[in-house]
């Protein structure tokens, strides 16, 4: 039976659990389906104010699944290739239905994250790890290359030598080594990551959900502007924001001094 995603609100936040401990959480074509489809239905739910993925147990995500990697093989290049890329298609929506979801995606991870799981964490908003965490692209130890944005993320935001070092050699990356180069959000107690992704989640959730998503956007869009393209698009979010209802209800209650209630 492949990994169960396990949805639960837990009240404005979604909870979305990586479910097999038998396999250590690895992934599966039905993980990716379900994760892209939880994230467009928390996209357009007000009740919703953030995500957090972790997995079940003491492991985040050990990744695919090699009995399942061969069986595609054995298939065969013209039945095995595209279901292939099918599935890494999956994959591929799931990444960016994290990137385009406008609500924070916060990875909490225990234990370790390999090959896909790493690059699932990777690409979540925040990172919460436990001390004793690591992510380890371990694609090369069985002879195949990432998949999932882990190269991608990697080779932005670590120096070459040490992204190069971790996705040739699949050398561990570990909790405070991630944290110092920006790539973890905190580290936390071993057993505590998902209660502090929920405390993290519980104090964006009491922003304005619009400012919130445009920060989001503006984050990602900065990699790719130039400075001019990029003072216009916050000329664009900022007036939109002024304009929408937050827009009146933050600055009214900071002059009264009072905690605002957005929505």
């Amino acid at each position: 039976m492949p990994t169960e995603l396990l949805a639960e609100q837990r009240d404005t936040t979604l909870v979305l659990t990586l479910s097999d401990p038998s396999t250590r959480n690895a992934l599966s074509r039905e993980v990716y389906g379900r994760g892209a489809d939880c994230l467009r239905q928390a996209a357009a739910d007000a009740a919703v104010r953030s995500v957090v993925l972790c997995g079940a147990g003491d492991t985040f995500c050990a990744g695919g699944n090699l009995q399942r990697i061969l069986g595609v093989r054995a298939m065969g290049d013209v039945v095995g290739r595209p279901y292939q890329a099918e599935s890494i298609n999956l994959l591929k929506d799931l990444v960016l239905a994290i990137t385009d979801c406008p609500k924070p995606v916060i990875a909490a991870v225990e234990g370790f994250a390999a090959g896909a799981g790493a690059s699932l964490a990777l690409a979540c908003d925040l990172l919460v790890a436990a001390e004793d965490a690591k992510l380890v692209m371990s694609y090369s130890r069985i002879g195949l290359s990432p998949d999932g944005g882990g190269s991608w993320q990697l080779a932005r935001y670590l120096p070459r030598q040490l992204a190069l070092k971790a996705l040739w050699l699949a050398t561990p990356l570990g909790a405070a080594e991630l944290h110092a180069h920006g790539l973890v959000s905190q580290v936390s107690p071993k057993g505590r990551a998902l209660e502090e992704a929920l405390s993290m989640a519980a104090q964006l959730a009491k922003l304005a959900p619009n400012a919130v998503a445009s920060v989001k956007k503006l984050a990602q869009s900065a990699l790719r502007d130039d400075l001019a393209q990029h003072l216009d698009a916050e000329r664009e979010h900022f007036i939109d924001n002024l304009f929408h209802v937050n827009g009146h209800e933050g600055p009214s209650a900071f002059l009264e001094k009072r905690s605002p209630q957005f929505r």
